[in-house]
């Protein structure tokens, strides 16, 4: 009886079909699940792996892919992983501080902005120089950290850097020796016994070196200067600082000859070695060549050095020749020199390739010896050579690694491996959940393992130590480890690049074609989960997914709808998440309600921690005393979180064993000991430069490139004071090294990861977030100024050289002298939306101002700058679009609303969610859906009037073609939403019970977000059938669904898994289906089926005495409802039954009924000839008793209750009638009529009891389909407030969404295949009309010299438009049984002529009445009309038979109609309007299929025909004045083929174009010869026969020259040919012969190309299927009629074309002030949404009110228009 097929986690089978069938081969439905068939079965034998015309062998597959990426691709966990692809290139320049301040001071002036932007806009890459000298007055410093910080950035550079990573500029200066500042332990006695023999030496060397025996081995440290000479750092005295300064130096000097002196006897003694003898000695500029050159790899690759060699030096002059030259004494210190001529002269060019050094010679002049004015030349050849030599290491590098470099997925996964790496080196302990992990992964559970905990307590490190060992997990296969912390890279922190990204590792890694993997959120979540099917057991497949309450809630991403809650075989998933924030620990409980599969991670504990922090530092070879051992236990006692004992294990690193008590203590908590750190680190470097940095860091949505900081603070006013106060430097920016010396103190808080193609730095941890907004955003101001100074950053604002203002502070004024203001080029880039290459085109978008620009103009509360810099910014908004998701931008809208409304806001971005589906695809698309849908807010609305004009002026750029009036839906009325998707109409539409989610199905199931109004979810089952009902278990878990072709399909709404249930009733089809949360019910009219969730047959009852049924409802409380029908079709009598364990109780009634929730009262009509509504109720004793009866007179087709039933509404033939059911009995039986307008009435539906109406919230409005409309009525009075023209179909499902948080929706489906969503909160807001045809539009005329004039030709009707204003000016049709077939509308636009067809039926009606025998001839009727197009009445009718072809003639006053019937061609010319014959002729053979044609001078008919032996190659030429025969002609050229269109040639009377299937054919009718063949041309010819044009069905479009041209090629390609299936396809030439237009109709696209140099200009996405598409007369326009029955006006906006109309000049872009002050632009308002407003007037006054304000915009708008006229 019922075969069960499943189906679970299929969809991807679903999906691909689709994408081959549906989409490309335009196959039908039954074909599609042909086509599912066999995708399925090729995917069943290859075991659910790719098919077999995809597959590869190994060998193939080995050989194509990149070792590297396989490894990084596998999760290959190893100490050799590749570095993270770098996107910075970053320089450390090394000098000898004084003499080539010159030159770095050249360099930063001029060069480094130059090749900052040449790095951005060619390759996408950040440029930052580390400069430690500059900015720097004194070499040395307090801690001695200097050198240290130096190596420290050389090793970030060369880890960091693309191509170059080390500059060095030497001269003639050895550079400042320091002293070691740590010297090992052994050593250090080793020297203090080389000094025994110098006891004040020695006290000397004792004083200043503090043994510290933490380290181990123990180390000698010098001291900071500043414990023995207190002023050293005392810039408020200068006297005191100077004289410890010089106290300093001296000491310095003392022991460095100290120190040097014991090195060379240990040397002689053989007790040391030259080198480390040389680290005595060693200068730091030496120190830093060492590690740039010497000691480097692939040198020629990433280092330069610039030696410069000063002529005629004058020693003598001590104060400015110190400064180039060592000076020992008065003299050279030729030690110096020495070790300065074996670095210059034998180190640096035995390590260093000669073409990567630049020798540069130069004579001293002057007393400064080099200034710029002298040695201008010199440096400009500097200059120059270094920028070229650092672009070319830099564009070699990216050439190297450009296959890997720009790979975004590669770059993503390699991070999480490195992050992953650095978690697990320090990781130590928990064994016990390693263990439960590892056998998770051992074992056969199939349910993803949840690890939970709260912040710090280390879910993360567990995590990535877990994934470390999965290579010995699976010792016995070859596992792939797919791991990521979520929200640390861009494309871990949204959804839809997760998901992508775990896609394009798991085809990479299991040979699935990449290309497969769908954008569309929705495919992409079922996508993903068909691919955890391809694990395998050789090749295993474990996920690791850390922080799911780190990703973007964006998208639906926390209802983790997108996680799979069963796994394939051979798959394991892990995940992570804190509990409590954003619901996501407990939506995962939901999901996975095993709680075996979830381990909660607890603090570490107090011994478990003091281990961890002995194994950390017996790695570091640190230690602390017995004291300080005490210190640390007491603290992780009372706190041990993870995090916790990282904190105080890196604070603990920092004490030496000398360390005072005070400068021991340890805070008990996270929260303290983070700001103890930050108290620390402001002590140390400046509480402004501090909180400044670290705010800046903190306050960024998703942290700052390094670059971008150290711009930041050179922005900084406040910062720059600060750092300056006791000195003015040369270029006012920030010293690089205060920011390193920051980050130096920060050791691992600061994670690098990549934002927006940039590296960027930010915290480590949300806690270190928390502590710093606690700590420094406390006070808004400053909050608002930080979020301020990167907003004007990343605007641009001091950009690109802009100098920008600055005040010296009081201190700087008094101390150094200087003015109160001045001017600085702070050398900070633009800030463009867009990078464009040479040639114009996008290279690159800047991410990183569309990313962070409206968060920081959002905070800083900079309303008028993000509305004019972002929201309504055409250039910010498309580029935003075009490379980011939709999402993100419509984000920053709602980010705007939550902290201030504003209605154009909120316009703008309903806009942008209405246009979605187009957007996404096609973001040049923003401008034409912009204007298209806002045009009548134009005069009223400022910021969306500024917006229009920059998309008709910026947005050409992108796409010409502009909508030149209003065409699409505009929001802000009552549609909230028009969701599409469905192939067919959605019959099952329902609503989760807590109204987030709308359930809709046709031959696939949609879940819609109602929230968002995206697709949340989409199902493909692959049935044959379409959904006939849809019902949703009670618990929001499973919806089951019944077809027309007798299938149940039951799909679980969370995972998205889904079985089908062939023919689960016997005999007749399925009538429904109803259900609770653990079992369903199916019937038919014979009996009803119990299934539990799972598909099983629990029971069958047959239908209670045979009666056959019509209804059932499941109730929770097991009184389920059935409703049963006569057995007598033609009677109404009708059964309701409330049925359960206790109960059996039946009520008879007829027509219609409803029931209350609790099934104790019904509403119904009783008697068959009393329409009156009779109210029972079920008595304790299970009997019916009557209650009160409505009164009325017509009959009822259906009931409907309100949701708190307190009010009924009826259906009746005029209308509805609504009853008050709370109403005081003296108001008993008094109902509120609510008529449907004339002309429409209300259809029984003889089967169902359904109803079309309902009412909204608090009952306020009654709302009901009625075909296409729906009609909004005030209950109250039954006033008609509100006409939606809804849809373009008829509405099939209607249903009411309301709810205590002021929701108030409604839904209605229609055979349109679209779903909409109204608000019913905003039905009085205004709705701006669109006038369309009612039926589909299947041809346009146009007038050709009245320019406003244009009709469009239905099934039944024509269409009359003014073109200036977009308006339709009246619909004629003579009569609605008629078929139009033909139409044409004269020059002068007065008359219009048109062909008319009996309808099949009405002709069949006739005939069937008037034949008298069966063998009578039906001859086809019609006739030809002559309309007058002002008047729209009809002038003449002409009986003629079967017309299919008019052709308009003699200036318009002729028409030629050929008709036929019978085989035999009838011609017949008639004068316009007078409809008199002109003459008439027939023909014999003529194909109806090839029309005729009329010569360009009007004087010759050419009709194919044939001839007696019925040969096809034969023309009939006719003069077209007379209609007298002159000749036939006989087609006997070279590759005559049987053509299927003939043409006229605009050029030359005498020749028309004769076309077939594979060339054209130009022939000279008077010489019967053909002139020339065109091969592939298909008849579209331009207005001088100059171009043809090629566009075959399968895709592709040529431009072909039909006469020789020298200057230009026979064909140039617009668009290539793509094999993507055959589809009907229309182009032509603009009148004005400048453009051409092709139309796809697979794409619904429209291209628009300039003939001049074939260049695409428009690339745009049509809102439906375009049946009909025509040229403007003045070729500045496009003509559109749509299957939806619109009539769209096109411009066409060349921005090279300034002959083109000015689109400012255009009517809709006009202001109009209307009678009341108002500006309006000639848009007419819903005339029921105007009398709702002035409801409480009498009906007169509004009519009257309506007709004079619609008088006074017309009067204006026609001035306006008459001027347009006069002006085109």
């Amino acid at each position: 009886m019922e075969s069960k097929k499943e189906s679970k986690g299929s969809n991807d089978k679903l999906v691909e079909a689709f994408m081959k069938s549906e989409i490309k081969k335009n196959l039908s439905l039954n074909d599609l699940v042909k086509e599912y068939s066999r995708v399925d079965s090729g995917n069943r034998r290859n075991g659910g792996g790719v098919s077999p015309d995809n597959a590869n062998s190994d060998s193939d597959i080995s050989l194509q892919k990149n070792p590297k990426k396989l490894r990084v691709f596998e999760g290959l966990l190893s100490d050799d992983l590749p570095p993270l692809n770098s996107k910075i290139v970053r320089i450390f320049t090394s000098s000898t501080f004084t003499d080539t301040q010159l030159e770095r001071n050249a360099l930063m002036a001029d060069v480094y902005p130059k090749i900052k932007e040449y790095c951005r806009e060619n390759h996408g890459l950040e440029f930052q120089v580390v400069d430690m000298r500059w900015g720097v007055r004194d070499e040395a410093t307090d801690d001695h950290m200097t050198t240290e910080l130096c190596m420290n950035e050389i090793r970030n550079c060369q880890r960091l850097s693309t191509g170059p990573n080390f500059v060095v500029f030497l001269g003639q200066k050895y550079g400042y020796r320091p002293i070691p500042t740590i010297i090992d332990g052994a050593e250090f006695k080793k020297l203090e016994e080389c000094t025994q023999q110098f006891p004040e030496d020695l006290a000397l060397l004792q004083k200043w070196y503090q043994v510290d025996t933490n380290t181990v081995p123990p180390v000698y440290i010098l001291r900071p200067i500043s414990t023995v000479y207190y002023n050293f750092n005392n810039k408020r005295n200068a006297k005191l600082q100077e004289a410890d300064s010089n106290a300093w130096w001296d000491t310095m000097c003392d022991l460095q000859k100290i120190l040097r002196r014991a090195v060379e006897v240990l040397l002689e003694k053989k007790m040391i070695d030259e080198e480390g003898a040389h680290n005595y000695y060693m200068s730091v500029t030496e120190r830093e060549i060492q590690n740039g050159i010497l000691r480097a790899k692939d040198t020629g690759d990433h280092a330069l050095a610039y030696i410069r060699s000063i002529e005629d030096i004058n020693i003598s002059v001590l104060r400015i020749s110190k400064l180039f030259v060592d000076i020992a004494g008065r003299s050279l210190d030729t030690e110096a020199q020495d070790l300065l001529d074996n670095l210059r002269d034998r180190k640096i060019p035995a390590a260093l390739a000669e073409e990567n050094i630049a020798r540069f010679s130069v004579t001293w002049t002057g007393k400064e010896g080099l200034d710029n004015d002298t040695h201008k030349e010199y440096i400009e050849e500097f200059c120059n050579h270094f920028y070229h030599s650092i672009l070319k290491l830099v564009d070699d590098a990216v050439k190297k690694n450009d296959e890997l470099m720009h790979d975004r997925i590669y770059a993503d996964i390699l991070q999480h491996l490195h992050m992953c790496l650095n978690l697990v080196k320090l990781f130590k302990g928990r064994e016990e959940i390693i263990h439960r992990v590892t056998e998770y992964l051992k074992g056969s559970n199939n349910i993803p393992l949840i690890m939970y905990g709260e912040s710090g307590c280390g879910k993360t490190s567990l995590l990535a130590k877990s994934a470390s060992l999965v290579r010995e997990v699976y010792n016995d296969a070859t596992p792939v480890l797919l791991i990521r912390f979520l929200g640390t890279s861009p494309d871990s922190s949204t959804i839809q690049p997760l998901l992508h990204s775990l896609c394009v590792q798991i085809s990479y890694l299991y040979d699935q074609p990449i290309e497969d993997i769908p954008s569309d959120l929705v495919l992409l979540q079922g996508y993903f989960k068909k691919l955890l099917s391809c694990a395998t057991k050789e090749s295993p497949m474990v996920i690791f997914l850390d922080s799911l309450d780190q990703i973007s809630p964006t998208d639906g991403a926390h209802s983790l709808m997108w996680l799979p809650t069963r796994l394939p075989p051979n798959v394991k998933f892990v995940v992570s998440s804190l509990p409590k924030l954003y619901g996501v620990l407990d939506t995962l409980f939901k999901l996975i309600s095993n709680k075996g599969n979830r381990i909660e991670i607890t603090p570490l504990g107090a011994d478990l921690g003091g281990n961890i922090i002995k194994t950390w530092l017996e790695r570091k070879q640190r230690d602390v005393s017995s004291s300080q051992w005490e210190i640390v236990n007491a603290a992780i006692s009372k706190c041990n979180l993870p995090l916790y004992v990282k904190l105080v294990f890196d604070e603990i690193c920092r004490w030496r064993s000398f360390s005072k008590p005070q400068d021991t203590v340890l805070s008990h908590s996270i929260h303290e000991i983070i700001n103890k750190l930050f108290e620390r680190i402001e002590n140390s470097h400046g509480k402004t430069l501090v909180s400044r940095a670290l705010g800046y860091i903190t306050a960024s949505k998703s942290g700052l490139s390094e670059a971008e900081l150290e711009d930041l603070l050179s922005l900084d006013e406040k910062v720059l004071n600060d750092v300056f106060q006791y000195h003015i430097p040369p270029v006012r920016r920030i010293p690089p090294l205060l920011w390193t010396r920051i980050r130096n103190d920060l050791p691992g808080y600061l994670t690098e990861r990549e934002a927006d193609g940039v590296n960027v730095i930010n915290w480590y941890h949300r806690q270190f977030i928390d502590v710093c907004k606690e700590r420094y955003f406390r006070n808004l101001n400053f909050l608002n100024e930080i979020h301020s100074n990167i907003s004007d950053y990343f605007c641009g604002t001091w950009g690109g050289g802009r100098e920008k203002p600055f005040e010296y502070s009081e201190l700087q004024r008094s101390r150094l002298g200087s003015e109160k203001t001045g001017l600085s080029d702070r050398k900070v880039p633009l800030q463009p939306n867009v990078h464009f290459d040479s040639d114009g085109n996008v290279c690159r978008y800047n991410l990183r101002k569309l990313s962070e620009l409206p968060h920081h103009l959002l905070r800083s509360n900079r309303y008028d700058d993000l509305y004019n810099e972002c929201l309504f910014n055409y250039g910010f908004l498309r580029a935003k679009i075009a490379s980011m998701p939709l999402q993100m931008t419509l984000a920053d809208f709602e980010e705007l609303q939550e902290k201030v409304f504003d209605k154009d806001t909120k316009i703008l971005a309903d806009t942008i969610r209405l246009s979605a589906s187009i957007l996404t695809h096609y973001s040049d698309m923003l401008g034409p859906q912009i204007v298209g849908r806002l045009l009548p807010l134009y005069s009223t609305h400022p910021k969306i009037r500024n917006l229009i004009q920059q998309c008709d002026t910026d947005g050409i750029n992108f796409c010409s073609l502009v909508p030149t009036h209003h065409c699409y839906h505009t929001p802000g009325g009552p549609l909230q939403y028009s969701l599409e998707g469905h192939l067919f109409a959605p019959y099952g539409i329902s609503i989760t019970s807590d109204t987030r989610y709308l359930i809709s199905a046709s031959n696939r199931i949609i879940i819609f977000d109602l929230s968002t109004g995206e697709v949340f979810r989409t199902i493909f089952p692959g049935v044959e059938g379409i959904v006939s009902t849809l019902s949703i278990s009670p618990n929001d878990k499973y919806c089951v669904c019944s077809t027309t072709i007798n299938q149940v399909i039951i799909c679980n709404i969370q995972t998205g898994d889904f079985q089908i249930i062939e023919k689960p009733v016997e005999e007749t089809s399925l009538l429904g289906v109803s259900s609770l949360s653990s079992e369903f019910v199916v019937y038919n009219s014979r009996a009803w089926y119990v299934y539990s969730i799972d598909g099983t047959l629990k029971q069958r009852t047959p239908v209670y005495q045979a009666t056959p049924l019509m209804e059932i409802r499941l109730k929770q409380n097991k009184e389920h409802v059935f409703i049963l029908e006569s057995v007598d079709e033609n009677d109404r009598d009708r059964t309701f039954v409330v049925l359960n364990a206790n109960i059996d109780d039946h009520f008879q009634f007829h027509t219609a009924l409803a029931v209350t929730k609790d099934s104790k009262t019904v509403y119904s009509c009783i008697e068959l000839s009393d329409f009156d509504i009779a109210v029972y109720t079920r008595s304790p004793r299970f009997c019916w008793e009557y209650q009160r009866s409505f009164n009325n007179t017509e009959e009822v087709y259906s009931l409907c209750l309100s949701d708190d039933e307190t009010h009924l509404a009826a259906t009746v033939a005029p209308g509805f009638k609504v009853w008050d059911l709370l109403a005081k009995l003296s108001k008993e039986g008094k109902e509120v009529v609510m008529s449907l307008p004339h002309g429409i009435r209300n259809i029984p539906n003889k089967h169902s009891l359904a109803s079309l109406c309902l009412f909204s919230r608090r009952n306020e409005f009654l709302c009901a389909g009625v075909r296409k409309y729906i009609f909004v009525w005030d209950v109250k009075n039954g006033t008609l407030v509100k006409t939606l023209d809804a849809h373009f179909g008829r509405i099939c499902r209607l249903m009411s969404v309301t709810g205590p948080d002021r929701t108030n929706k409604l839904i209605s489906s229609s055979l349109d295949k679209t779903i909409k969503v109204w608000n019913i909160e905003n039905i009085y807001e205004d709705v701006y009309s669109i006038d369309r045809m009612e039926k589909p539009v299947d041809d346009i005329c146009m007038a050709a010299d009245h320019i406003s004039r244009a009709i469009t030709i239905t099934r039944n009707c024509l269409g009359l438009w003014n073109l200036s204003d977009g308006r339709l000016l009246k619909t004629l049709s003579s009569s609605g049984s008629s078929i139009i077939s033909q139409a044409k509308i004269t020059s002068n636009g007065l008359y219009i002529v048109s062909a008319e067809l009996d309808r099949p039926e009405a002709r069949d009606n006739r005939t069937q009445q008037n034949s008298e025998s069966e063998n009578e001839v039906i001859i086809p009727t019609g006739n030809v009309l002559i309309w007058n197009a002002e008047e729209g009445k009809t002038l003449q009718t002409v009986p003629l038979r079967n017309v299919h072809q008019l052709i308009l003639n003699e200036n318009d006053t002729r028409c030629i109609a050929i008709s036929s019937s019978l085989n035999r061609v009838k011609c017949t010319c008639i004068e316009v309007p007078r409809a008199k014959e002109v003459y008439t002729f027939e023909l014999e053979g003529q194909k109806r299929n090839k029309n005729a044609v009329l010569t360009c001078d009007g004087l010759s008919l050419v009709f194919p025909t044939t001839n007696k032996a019925g040969e096809t190659n034969i023309l009939s030429v006719y003069h077209a004045k007379t209609g007298a025969h002159q000749f036939k002609v006989t087609l006997k050229y070279s590759n005559y083929q049987e053509f299927h269109t003939l043409l006229p040639m605009p050029n030359d009377p005498s020749q028309i174009a004769i076309i077939d299937n594979n060339k054209g054919v130009i022939f000279d009718i008077k010489k019967k010869s053909a002139v020339k063949s065109i091969n592939k041309w298909n008849g579209v010819v331009n207005s001088t026969g100059k171009y043809g044009l090629y566009a075959p069905t399968r895709g592709g479009l040529e431009l072909l020259a039909l006469t020789k041209n020298p200057d230009k090629p026979q064909t140039q390609t617009l668009i290539p040919r793509v094999a993507e299936g055959v589809f009907y396809v229309k182009c032509l030439f603009t009148k004005n012969d400048k453009h051409v237009v092709y139309y796809h109709r697979g794409h619904r696209t429209i291209r628009v190309f300039r003939i001049s140099d074939c260049k695409q200009l428009a690339h745009y996405k049509c809102h439906a299927q375009v049946n009909a598409m025509e040229g403007t007369a003045d070729g500045t326009g496009l003509l559109l009629g749509a299957e939806d029955g619109s009539f769209v006006i096109l411009t066409i906006a060349d921005p090279q074309n300034a002959n083109n109309i000015k689109i400012e000049e255009l009517p809709s872009r006009q202001l109009i002030q209307d009678p009341n002050g108002s500006a309006q632009n000639g848009f007419t308002i819903g005339s029921h949404m105007m009398a709702a407003k002035v409801v409480s007037k009498p009906l007169s006054k509004v009519r009257q009110h309506l007709q004079s304000k619609r008088q006074a915009k017309e009067d204006k708008m026609n001035s306006i228009l008459k001027d347009y006229t006069s002006k085109v």
